[in-house]
């Protein structure tokens, strides 16, 4: 027999009305159970579905479940896990007990006004994300992050939400790119390809753009993994091509230039292709950066290049600061964004240029020089470009 706190639970879930409800008060310490779960709506790309989200102590996990099937998932976790529950609702807020005999007491009270978590404001966090959750992605699904019905698997919510700010982040200099021609893209240390396949979803699948894109990387286990997928998925237009960024002459031109976690001067190497190529997009995280590391003195920057690490951390940024500078006296816009979050890793800068059309002035050349010469430095990225300089510095 219903008893009359599940079908509470029943008609207002049915009702469209809940807008969260908080199950705590573990039953069992010793159980599996998440201590408290939260469910809320979320408006996904293929409707609107429940969405339970399992705080552990050290993680939380989300699943996506439809209306129709969410009320007697919140009923089995109340019998079998939970001693209490708040629903909060528009017209007010039920609050469920049980007794040590599990006897169920559900008390009315006023609704508490704006929840945070309604429906419309999830619906504008899940919309802000190019892949939604409850949207399968077949890449996703492939590479091991999404499964068949568009859940993000607990232990890949970080890569989840990198590739996601980094679809933002090429999303928002679309419009910097050729709109008359097919694009090429080349992605220089590839590695195993997640974000090459999610460009290439978001370009050719959801946006029915001409394009092609090379991932290029020097480990050719990977190259033909990734390979094998591009095919499996019949991404027609992305190959796969083992090789050294350095070495590379297969083009004349590309549109856009990603490359991400290339070591050291690799990342120079990049750059330099790009520029020359004429890319109007380039996208660039540096990795293990040693070069500067070896080279930079000052006197009065000696409490800083006296301790290993400090020393270590200020020459990434000034190598940084120093492609940037470069960049734009090649007359790139450039921007220094936060790509993930820095307790998931310290590759977390993203160099972002975009080709503005002008020619860089000298003021931002001897701008360089001064920088250069105060930290006694003397970049690759400097000498790769070296034939460039006399038109762009004025000089």
């Amino acid at each position: 027999m219903t008893e009359e706190w599940q079908q509470s639970i029943q008609k207002i879930v049915e009702a469209g009305e809940l807008l969260q409800g908080t199950l705590s008060q573990l039953r069992r310490k010793d159980g599996a159970a998440a201590p408290k779960t939260v469910v809320r709506p979320v408006q996904l790309k293929n409707g609107l579905h429940l969405q339970f989200e399992y705080h552990y102590s050290n993680k939380v996990t989300h699943d996506n479940v439809k209306p129709e099937l969410a009320g007697a998932r919140i009923v089995e976790l109340l019998e079998g896990d939970y001693k209490q529950a708040l629903f909060k609702t528009p017209t007010e807020d039920l609050q469920l007990l049980f007794s040590k005999k599990g006897k169920a007491t559900i008390l009315s009270k006023p609704p508490t006004g704006t929840v945070k978590a309604s429906a419309e404001l999830q619906h504008n966090r899940q919309k802000n994300r190019i892949l939604a959750e409850g949207t399968a992605a077949p890449f996703l699904v492939e590479l091991g992050i999404m499964s068949k019905d568009g859940a993000v698997h607990a232990k890949k919510q970080d890569k989840y939400r990198q590739i996601n700010r980094f679809l933002e982040m090429v999303t928002d200099v679309l419009p910097s790119l050729p709109a008359d021609k097919p694009l090429t893209i080349v992605d220089f240390g590839c590695g195993k390809s997640y974000l090459t396949f999610a460009l290439y979803h978001l370009l050719a699948v959801e946006q029915k753009r001409e394009i092609s894109i090379i991932g290029l990387d020097l480990k050719a286990d990977v190259i033909a993994f990734c390979q094998e997928l591009a095919d499996r998925l019949h991404y027609d237009k992305l190959k796969f091509l083992v090789g050294d960024i350095a070495d590379y002459e297969e083009l004349n031109e590309a549109d856009m230039v990603v490359t991400l976690h290339a070591c050291d001067t690799a990342t120079d190497a990049a750059l330099a292709k790009a520029v020359k190529w004429g890319a109007s997009v380039i996208m660039s995280v540096p990795c293990c950066q040693h070069e500067l590391f070896r080279q930079v003195e000052s006197d009065a920057l000696s409490p800083i290049l006296s301790q290993g690490l400090l020393k270590e951390r200020f020459s990434a940024l000034a190598t940084d600061a120093a492609r940037g500078t470069l960049l734009e006296v090649l007359g790139y816009k450039v921007q220094m964004l936060e790509f993930v979050d820095p307790e998931h890793t310290p590759k977390n800068l993203l160099i972002r240029a975009v080709r503005s059309g002008q020619k860089g002035s000298a003021e931002k050349w001897e701008q360089y020089e001064r920088f250069r010469s105060f930290l006694h430095i003397s970049p690759s990225l400097e000498h790769m470009l070296a034939d460039l300089w006399p038109t762009y510095s004025g000089k």
